[in-house]
């Protein structure tokens, strides 16, 4: 989860909602329905998480075929795609990629079904790794998202690209990333630095 965060820039609530029908395999992508904004985008699809991703949703299906030997197995859909179609919620395509390793009662209906795995479990494991990694800065999960555009625009990549992959509706709010492109203190290389590397190239000579 963590993985695609960084490697496809999605935020939390797009990586928990993610179905398995919206992860294309062939063409290296991933759809994001109900982004921010009610929109819809898609976005890349890292190469990198593809065999674990493959073997994680063995997993997932094997525990969607023994929810419906149970006599569960339905999943949540938007009011206008249940009624449209009414068998759906029990199609492996539209399973959650993350599910929770419980099933639980509707809140709203009653319904005993599986959601999708708790925001918590994702938090509490990133802040996990951050303190084993010895980072001593705040670190969330959006911190992995901010990390794929600044990387992104490091690399050159076009912002009006990454505008798109990020579903920002204005490119002003991806130009707050370009901050990155420029060295601490506006790019502007401190009098000291610059007296010790004249220092250091007489020493050489």
């Amino acid at each position: 989860m963590a993985s695609l965060l960084y490697g496809a820039g999605l935020r939390l609530r797009e990586c928990l909602k993610l179905r398995v029908k919206d992860v294309d395999f062939d063409y290296r992508q991933i759809l994001v329905r109900d982004g921010k904004g009610g929109k819809d985008r898609v976005t890349m699809l890292p190469e990198s998480v593809i065999a674990p991703l493959k073997a994680h949703l063995v997993r997932v299906k094997a525990l969607h075929d023994r929810d419906l030997a149970d006599g569960f197995g339905d999943v949540e859909l938007p009011d206008a795609l249940f009624r449209k179609y009414p068998r759906a919620p029990y199609e492996w395509g539209w399973k959650f990629v993350f599910p929770s390793h419980k099933l639980s009662a509707d809140p709203r209906t009653g319904v005993i079904r599986r959601h999708h795995v708790y925001e918590n479990y994702l938090i509490r494991a990133v802040k996990r790794a951050t303190r084993a990694a010895g980072i001593a800065k705040h670190v969330s999960c959006h911190t992995l998202r901010h990390s794929f555009a600044t990387h992104l625009l490091q690399s050159g990549s076009d912002i009006r690209t990454v505008q798109e992959l990020l579903g920002h509706s204005d490119v002003s709010t991806t130009m707050i990333y370009t901050h990155v492109l420029n060295k601490g203190g506006r790019g502007v290389k401190s009098p000291l630095d610059r007296v010790e590397q004249r220092r250091a190239a007489y020493r050489v000579h």
